[in-house]
């Protein structure tokens, strides 16, 4: 089959006259002619609207790409916070005593054994949050979990207190000092 170019299957068709199809021709020829002459680029702006549109997808790709990795990222912070958590919570004491605390300016409780309520107060174990429920670790442990994310770990107002009162243990007694 012999290839017959568009211009002749218009012709065929009657879709066009052999005037009007001689004019693009010249119009084509004297373009071309012209172009090599002045070596002017002739600017194709369907080819420019396209680099255009695929410069704007790219960068449409590259945010959402990047919007995912984060969202990947946080995803697996939080899951190696929640194996930190599991792996090194304390035992809670349904039928213990309560350890009131607050945490987003609500007062919550949790009930632990005595020995634990005292490693509470004295800051050598600290609540943290585990989704919906709260769980204690060794401090060691929370200074971890809040190196990933502070808002999951509570400090207790106890453990700045302590801070607080050290400020005059750079004074001395005197020994004169009578009562």
């Amino acid at each position: 089959m012999k290839n017959i170019s568009l211009q002749d299957q218009l012709l065929k068709a009657g879709l066009t006259s052999n005037s009007k199809a001689q004019k693009v021709k010249k119009q084509k020829h004297k373009q071309r002619q012209q172009q090599q002459k002045n070596k002017i680029d002739v600017k194709n702006e369907a080819a420019e609207l396209a680099n255009a549109a695929k410069a704007k997808q790219a960068e449409q790709n590259r945010v959402l790409n990047e919007k995912r990795n984060q969202e990947a990222e946080k995803k697996q912070i939080s899951a190696q916070i929640n194996q930190l958590i599991h792996l090194n919570k304390l035992e809670k004491d349904d039928e213990g005593s309560a350890f009131n605390f607050t945490d987003d300016n609500k007062v919550k409780a949790i009930y632990v054994s005595n020995d634990v309520r005292d490693r509470l107060v004295a800051g050598r174990v600290v609540v943290v949050n585990l989704g919906k429920t709260y769980e204690v670790v060794p401090a060691a442990v929370a200074e971890k979990i809040a190196q990933r994310d502070k808002q999951r770990v509570i400090y207790l107002d106890n453990v700045e207190l302590v801070s607080i009162d050290d400020e005059y243990a750079d004074y001395a007694v005197p020994d004169d000092l009578m009562w």
